[in-house]
């Protein structure tokens, strides 16, 4: 589990492509710069969309963590 401090949560589990990345993108246009979201993705196409759009959108993916059935993306907001 990250020790960065989540402030908001999205479960985007169960979801097909590209809803999680959709999802991501509206809360970081609604986020304020330091915040940090995390995304619960069950689609496998989120392991390549999500770290592309990050480091695209220039924010920082504070980490990705592998749970059962799904992984858990870690965002900070930088922009």
């Amino acid at each position: 589990m990250t020790t960065a401090n989540v402030t908001r949560s999205i479960d985007a589990r169960g979801m097909p492509c590209p809803g999680p990345l959709m999802s991501l993108i509206g809360a970081i246009r609604e986020g304020r710069v330091g915040d940090v979201i995390e995304v619960l993705s069950s689609d496998a196409g989120s392991r390549t969309d999500i770290p592309a759009w990050i480091q695209k959108a220039g924010h920082d993916l504070v980490e990705i963590v592998d749970e059962d059935g799904f992984a858990r993306f870690v965002v900070r907001k930088a922009r």
